[in-house]
């Protein structure tokens, strides 16, 4: 299979937040800032893997900043790293002030999608190669957050973590 970039899975959504969309404090609600992600992430799944896909887990939310009633909101979403049959996709969240049209970054997320045939089992991918300084460092990133995700869940023994044992004891 051809390797692709994260350019060709980038995923953009953008839209305002409503006021059946906010909680008692007037902010985005979490869940639906967690669907919004949802979505665009499936969509840049689908994009690398051209195929259908599921999401396998949500690795990492992070809820930095409040999103107000009338925000302008965007959503990007581009592959990471691809493994076999599944694919890290790495979120950002953008808010664009009114006044000024600044755009500044408000949350960010990791999920992993697991690209799947008809009948539903997993199919191999196309690998990704990654071309930005940010890119790169996010597809370095990934293999040491499936390592952990695997130690925690108790699939992979901690001196099999090459990744993590690397970031933590260096070269000894």
């Amino acid at each position: 299979m051809k390797a692709k970039t994260p350019d060709d899975s980038r995923t953009i959504m953008t839209d305002t937040v409503l006021p059946s969309e906010t909680n008692p404090l007037n902010n985005l609600f979490g869940g639906e800032l967690l669907a919004r992600m949802d979505r665009a992430a499936s969509i840049a799944a689908r994009r690398h893997s051209r195929r259908i896909t599921v999401t396998a887990s949500v690795n990492h939310v992070a809820f930095n900043r409040a999103i107000p009633l009338g925000s302008v909101v965007t959503v990007e979403a581009a592959i990471s790293r691809t493994f076999n049959t599944s694919m890290e996709v790495f979120i950002d969240v953008w808010i664009e002030d009114r006044f000024t049209g600044e755009r500044s970054k408000a949350n960010e997320a990791i999920y992993t999608f697991v690209a799947v045939d008809d009948t539903g089992k997993p199919t191999a991918i196309p690998p990704i190669t990654p071309i930005t300084d940010l890119e790169k460092e996010r597809f370095e990133g990934a293999l040491r957050r499936k390592q952990l995700s695997l130690v925690l869940a108790g699939k992979m023994k901690p001196k099999d973590a090459t990744e993590l044992k690397a970031l933590f004891l260096g070269d000894s």
